[in-house]
């Protein structure tokens, strides 16, 4: 079977929800009935049929051709399968993923990975604030997972995250890690200011030298025995830090925030 291809027949000009679009609701319908769909866009709720063309069959691997960034929600709650984007996505990219993988050849809006479980998302353009947070009012971010950016990342990278890993090849905005309770944060590029603000644990891997507040300790340079066993599990990505433990075999660790918890960590290649 061929992927299941929606192809955009004109950029919209209001917002389209598309969480309806994923592998686990599409996987019992024929393509008839998928056409017969409606989406939400703007006030108006029309056809699938009437957005997109459509080819293909294959639900559980899902191609959206022709994106445009008005189009949100695409793989909302991914429960398995596959979704590639071909093209920029809008707001709330792989939000309550469950499993499966989406990747993105463009650039994506905010709240990517928002509250994400599982699975894995790969974004090669660049991607807006909120990255792995929480929707405003909830305490719990990104809780599991791997998200893998090869552009640069907005503000508040990682806000509340609880479990997981997010890579960034380029660099990352204001309050990366902020009020993190866990994870893993991995920035190639440069952070900008109140890095780790507010978190109570998790790591920072770094290869620039931070601006840190005060509330953080210098603990010194250390050989740490868990970062080669860490970069081993980044070996599968198609992706700079494949290679990137070589590198990375001393760090300088900062110990923070100590305005907090303290248990976290913000390790810098030496």
């Amino acid at each position: 079977m061929s992927a299941l291809t929606f192809t955009l027949k004109q950029h919209p000009d209001q917002r389209v929800d598309m969480s309806p679009l994923v592998c686990q609701k599409l996987a019992t319908l024929s393509v008839a009935d998928i056409a017969a769909l409606t989406l939400q866009n703007g006030k108006r709720s029309p056809r699938v049929d009437a957005l997109f063309t459509i080819t293909g069959t294959d639900t559980q691997n899902i191609v959206i051709k022709n994106s445009s960034d008005k189009l949100d929600f695409i793989g909302k709650e991914l429960d398995g399968g596959c979704i590639t984007v071909e093209g920029d996505a809008g707001a709330y990219l792989g939000i309550g993923m469950q499993a499966g993988d989406l990747k993105v050849t463009g650039n994506v809006g905010l709240y990517a990975a928002c509250e994400m479980k599982k699975g894995y998302l790969e974004i090669s353009g660049n991607v807006g604030d909120f990255l792995g947070g929480a929707l405003p009012g909830n305490k719990m971010g990104m809780k599991g997972g791997t998200v893998l950016v090869k552009g640069n990342a907005g503000e508040r990278v990682g806000d509340h995250l609880r479990r997981g890993t997010i890579l960034i090849e380029g660099d990352a905005g204001d309050y990366c890690g902020s009020r993190m309770t866990a994870g893993t944060i991995a920035v190639m590029g440069k952070t900008g200011r109140y890095l780790g603000y507010a978190m109570r644990r998790g790591t920072l891997l770094l290869w620039q030298q931070p601006t840190l507040s005060a509330s953080f300790n210098d603990c010194g340079t250390h050989t740490l025995g868990f970062l080669p066993i860490l970069f081993a599990s980044y070996k599968k990505f198609n992706s700079k830090f494949a290679d990137a433990g070589l590198a990375f075999n001393r760090a300088q660790r900062y110990a923070g925030d100590m305005s907090e918890m303290g248990k976290g960590e913000v390790l810098v290649k030496r």
